[in-house]
């Protein structure tokens, strides 16, 4: 387990608000992406080699992020625009709608809690008087509906969903709880949006990878004073206890 330093268990004992990023923190969520773009690739075979289709797909997506943001709706849309483009307009109308299918399938995705989520969160509520919150990026509508299907929602004092995980987005969940942002410690598989922002701004950060991660989240880590890193979520409980 890694080691401290005695300012930064300080810090950490200092907490005020525990944030947790959702998708592939609390439940997995990009293995059921990837197995719907492996079967949309599939379907689009006939027009184009596997690798263009996703390749291509990814680059429709970052064009599509500044209207669409984040989540299923907006990549389903960019799946049948995709499908259109490099198919030239012939694919039918039975195979957009085999694609629409795919997206809604993610719209029912389990929220299984990873191993030992539920246990952690539970015991951390026990033990500490810090808030605990969801602090996530997604359409609104779907990521509240996988909160309730997780079972994880009574372990958390507010759920906040916004468009994106920016430095001023970080800046606003303390102002909003009127905190200094030392006092936050955010938790999640992403350092892209769960970890490098937040360090930037002199808050801590506690990055728990995950197996799996999509293309546009991933960037080259990097050892920081205030950030911990964890192999398994059930090792959190640890470091917010006095020796």
């Amino acid at each position: 387990m890694q080691k401290i330093s005695k300012e930064f268990q300080q810090k950490l004992l200092h907490t005020k608000v525990l944030a947790f990023d959702a998708d592939d923190t609390l439940w997995d969520c990009q293995s059921h992406f990837d197995n719907i773009e492996k079967t949309y690739i599939q379907l689009l075979t006939p027009y184009a080699e596997e690798k263009q289709i996703s390749e291509q797909l990814f680059q429709v997506e970052m064009r599509n992020m500044p209207l669409l943001g984040y989540g299923c709706k907006a990549f389903t849309l960019s799946l049948i625009e995709n499908a259109v483009e490099m198919s030239g307009g012939r694919i039918t109308g039975s195979d957009i709608e085999k694609i629409i299918a795919l997206g809604r399938s993610l719209l029912l995705l389990p929220a299984t809690p990873l191993e030992g989520v539920e246990p952690t969160l539970a015991r951390l509520r026990d033990l500490f008087d810090f808030k605990m919150i969801v602090f996530t990026k997604g359409e609104l509508l779907d990521q509240e509906n996988k909160i309730d299907r997780s079972g994880l929602r009574h372990y958390f004092d507010e759920i906040l969903i916004v468009s994106d995980k920016t430095s001023d987005a970080y800046e606003t969940l303390c102002k909003r709880y009127g905190i200094l942002i030392d006092e936050l410690t955010m938790v999640g598989n992403s350092f892209r949006s769960d970890i490098a922002p937040i360090l930037e701004l002199g808050g801590n950060a506690i990055h728990i990878p995950f197996h799996i991660e999509w293309q546009h989240e991933q960037m080259e880590t990097y050892k920081h004073a205030h950030l911990l890193q964890l192999e398994r979520f059930d090792q959190l409980p640890n470091f917010f206890t006095k020796e």
